[in-house]
C-alpha cells in the first residue's frame, strides 16, 4: 500500500469516525443542559443567586460550544465525498423504502386522539423522564371518552399510548442511539421517536384524577402530544423480574448509559 493510499485510509477512517461521534457530543451535552437547566430552576427558588449566576453560565457556554460542535459537523457534512459502498449503501436503502412505501397501501389504520397530554416542554424535551422535575404534567381526555376513565383512579401506573407529531424526519432502520458511543442497531432495538410509526408509550404514576384531567409524573413528551390510548399497569401481569438491558449490556461503559436511561445526574 502506498503512502497516498494509507493516507486516504486515515482520512477515510477520522472522517468515518466523526460522523459518529459528532451528533453524540451533540446529544450527550444536551442532555447535560437539560440536567444544569432543571438545577438551575431549583437553585434559584431557594435564593442561591450568586451559584445560580455561575451555573446559568456555565449552561451558556456549554450551548455556546455545541453550537460549534454543530457548525463543525455541518462544515464536514458539506465537504464530504460519498465513497462508492456508500453510494451503493444509500441507493439500496433508498430501494427498500420505496418497497415499503409500496406496502402502506395495503392496509390502513385510522386512528382517534383521544386528549392531549400537557407538559412544561415547549422547546427541548428530556430523552427520558426526569424524576421530579418542576412543571404541570397531566392529561387531558376529550370530552366525548371521559366515562373511559371510570375507575382509573385504583391504578398506581398506567401505559400512556401517543403521537409523537413533532417527528418530521424519515425513519432509518439502523439507528446509532444517543449516549450509546456510536453503536448502531435496528430502530426495533431502540428507543428512538423517529420510527416507521410515530408511536410512543410511557408509563407514568397517577397523582390524581380531577373530571377529564389525569394528574402524572414527568412525561418526557411535547407540550401538546396527542394521545392515543391508556391502559393500567398491572402488578405482575406488566412486571418481567427477568428483563435484561440486551444490547446496552455488552457496552463498555453501559453504566454510564444507564445514567442517562434513568435519568439520573450526573458530572460526567
Amino acid at each position: 500500500m502506498t503512502k497516498q493510499q494509507n493516507n486516504q485510509k486515515e482520512v477515510d477512517s477520522t472522517t468515518e469516525k466523526l460522523r459518529i461521534l459528532m451528533p453524540y457530543w451533540i446529544s450527550h451535552n444536551n442532555q447535560h443542559i437539560q440536567d444544569k437547566e432543571k438545577w438551575l430552576r431549583k437553585i434559584e427558588n431557594i435564593g442561591l443567586k450568586e451559584a445560580a449566576h455561575e451555573l446559568e453560565e456555565s449552561i451558556r457556554i456549554l450551548k455556546e460550544a455545541n453550537r460549534h460542535i454543530e457548525l463543525a459537523n455541518k462544515k464536514m457534512e458539506e465537504n464530504s465525498v460519498s465513497r462508492p459502498g456508500e453510494i451503493l449503501e444509500t441507493e439500496e436503502i433508498h430501494k427498500i423504502s420505496k418497497k415499503i412505501k409500496q406496502t402502506e397501501g395495503i392496509m390502513c389504520f385510522e386512528l382517534k386522539q383521544i386528549g392531549v397530554i400537557r407538559t412544561p416542554y415547549t422547546d427541548n424535551a428530556p430523552y427520558q423522564p426526569v424524576e421530579e422535575d418542576d412543571g404541570d404534567f397531566r392529561i387531558v381526555i376529550e370530552p366525548q371518552y371521559t366515562e373511559g376513565i371510570y375507575k382509573l383512579a385504583g391504578f398506581r401506573y398506567i401505559y400512556v399510548i401517543y403521537y409523537i407529531h413533532h417527528v418530521k424526519r424519515e425513519p432509518s432502520m439502523i439507528v446509532s442511539p444517543p449516549w450509546a458511543g456510536g453503536i448502531k442497531v435496528g430502530v426495533f432495538a431502540s428507543r428512538s421517536p423517529v420510527r416507521p410509526n410515530h408511536i410512543g408509550l410511557s408509563i407514568v404514576r397517577i397523582k390524581g384524577i380531577i373530571n377529564n384531567e389525569i394528574l402524572t409524573s414527568d412525561l418526557d413528551v411535547f407540550d401538546g402530544t396527542p394521545v392515543l390510548d391508556i391502559k393500567p399497569y398491572i402488578k405482575d401481569l406488566d412486571v418481567k423480574p427477568d428483563a435484561n438491558y440486551g444490547w446496552i449490556e455488552e457496552m463498555e461503559d453501559h453504566e454510564h448509559l444507564l445514567l442517562h436511561i434513568k435519568g439520573i445526574p450526573h458530572d460526567y
